[in-house]
This record gives structure tokens, C-alpha cells and sequence, in this order.
């Protein structure tokens, strides 16, 4: 049996190798010349041999060796409007290619499993989401894009113009490298789809639980009967309009953005930093406790 292979490991050395090669500035990551490439020098007995747009009915990407498992091919929902959506796609494959092609053959990748993970029940779903993030969004250059800087949808959707990436990957993206309690959130017709709180956000209890219950937005939240209006937009609102367990004084930054390829509403909840968070260097793998490991199996706490 093969050790299992780190996503962020895998994908910063990956990120090392073409800094020296192509240099710093060689952004968007060119990833399915890259897997093909990739593959090839290092793994020749079984490269990705093909990286292919089709029609996926049902499913983003899928990755697939043949009968003799000495060729892979990965192919990505052609049918997706959002070129970021593909490139993610692809990396998400090339993710599993990387990360997991010897526990099984075929990998199938379904709506809504990748960029957001709302799905994601498998650590290897939420691991290639994150080798993908972390190629296509390295944080070192991710922080240059941002620091000194007041975050905004603005700003946000520079970096996705970067990396060739979604506004919702960058925004997910930067949650991570958050000073602050961060949740992002997609609505469409007043009601949650799917929402994310950085760490700091789930362990101080400012999450929604969208995968076992219909969440309807707050009433006066910036993004409630607003999902036809093409802009942004951005209040300072009582937290506890969202979260009524946070203190009366407490208050909450709400910012929206329509996500037009998706026909859905961003809203980025941001709160005043949790007492008990540390800083994290950027290289190193998240550590999964039994808090989280709850948490990504939908076994939230009661509040």
C-alpha cells in the first residue's frame, strides 16, 4: 500500500517546480497542459494521456484509466458556462490523479461537488477541492493580492481574474487566510443553497447547516428578494440578524455580489476575529479534529 499523499504538499511542490521554471508571474495555471505534462515526466508507466471537454450530463469532471490502468483520461462538463468553473475541474481531476489513482480506477464528480464541496461527504472529494485550490490559488501569492488592502467583491474578483478562477473559488479561497470570522454564503429565491465558515467562524458557532435543513435568509438581509439585481453591496447589520446567539453588540459586515454563471447571490458575512485563533503558516495541512471531522459529516452541535 502507498503512504497517502498531502493535497496541499502535493500541490505546493507542484507550485515550486513551475515558480522555477516559468517564474512568479504565470498565473492562470495552465492546468490541463499542465497534468498532461506533469504526468508524463514523473509518472510515464500511467500519465493522463487526454484532458478533454465533453457533454457530462449530471456530472462536472470525471477521471478514468483504462482496462490495463497504464492511461487516464480527464474530462470536464463542456456545457459549463464559467471557464473558471472547467479550470477547477480540471484541477480537481488532476487532484484525484495525483492524490488517489491507486485506491480505484474512475472518479465521478457530480453538481456541486467541486469548488464549494457542499457536497462532499469523501476526504478525497475535500481533498482534490483543496489541491485544486491550493494550484490554482497558491496562498503566498494569494496574500500579495490582498494585504494592506479592504476585502470586497471588487477585489475578490481581481484575484479570480488571476488565477482564471470563480468569484465563489476566490472568495472560498480567501476565507481561509481570513484575520476575521468569515461565512460565505449562496442563496437563490431568499433561501441558503450552501454556506462555508472559515474555522474560526464554525468553532464559535457562526455557521448554518445547509446540508440537512432549508435555511431561508433573514428578512433583512442584503441579499433577501435581491437575487435580480446585478451589483454589490454592503451593510455593518446587528450579527445577530444572523446569528442570534452572538452578543447584542456584536455586529456583522454583510457584503453581496451576484454570481451571474450561477444564478445565485454571494453574501460574505464577516465578524471581529475569534479570541482563541492563531496564526497558521500557509504551508501547512489543515489538522482535522474531532470538532471538524463532526462538522463534515453533518453532525453539528446544538446551539
Amino acid at each position: 500500500m502507498t503512504d497517502a499523499k498531502k493535497p496541499m504538499a502535493e500541490a505546493n511542490r507542484i507550485s515550486s517546480m513551475l515558480n522555477t521554471v516559468i517564474g512568479a508571474d504565470r498565473f492562470p495555471v495552465k492546468v490541463d497542459e499542465l497534468a498532461l505534462e506533469y504526468s508524463r515526466q514523473c509518472f510515464a508507466d500511467s500519465p493522463i494521456d487526454r484532458v478533454e471537454g465533453t457533454d457530462l450530463e449530471g456530472f462536472d469532471g470525471l477521471l478514468k484509466a483504462n482496462k490495463a490502468k497504464s492511461k487516464w483520461l480527464i474530462l470536464y462538463n463542456s456545457a459549463t458556462p464559467s471557464e473558471g468553473r472547467k479550470r477547477f475541474t480540471i484541477a480537481h481531476e488532476f487532484g484525484h490523479y495525483i492524490l488517489h489513482r491507486h485506491q480505484q480506477d474512475i472518479f465521478q464528480c457530480g453538481d456541486g461537488d467541486i469548488e464549494t464541496g457542499d457536497n462532499n461527504e469523501r476526504d478525497i472529494e475535500v481533498e482534490a477541492d483543496l489541491f485544486a485550490s491550493t494550484l490554482l490559488m497558491p496562498l503566498d501569492d494569494f496574500r500579495r493580492q490582498v494585504d494592506g488592502q479592504p476585502i470586497s467583491f471588487d477585489l475578490l474578483g481581481r484575484c479570480a481574474d488571476r488565477y482564471g478562477v470563480s468569484l465563489t473559488a476566490a472568495a472560498l479561497r480567501w476565507t481561509e487566510i481570513a484575520p476575521k470570522r468569515a461565512v460565505l454564503v449562496a442563496s437563490r429565491d431568499d433561501h441558503m443553497l450552501w454556506a462555508k465558515s472559515n474555522k474560526a467562524a464554525l468553532k464559535s458557532g457562526a455557521y448554518f447547516a445547509t446540508r440537512r435543513n432549508t435555511i431561508e435568509l433573514p428578512g433583512d438581509a442584503l441579499a433577501h428578494s435581491n437575487n435580480g439585481w446585478a451589483g454589490s453591496q454592503q451593510q455593518s447589520a446587528r450579527a445577530q440578524l444572523w446569528f442570534p446567539r452572538e452578543p447584542e453588540s456584536m455586529q456583522v459586515n454583510e457584503m453581496i455580489r451576484i454570481a451571474g454563471q450561477y444564478d445565485y447571490t454571494l453574501t460574505l458575512l464577516l465578524l471581529p476575529e475569534a479570541e482563541w485563533q492563531g496564526a497558521r503558516h500557509d504551508d501547512e495541512e489543515p489538522e482535522e479534529d474531532t470538532y471538524d471531522r463532526f462538522i463534515r459529516n453533518g453532525q453539528y452541535p446544538v446551539r
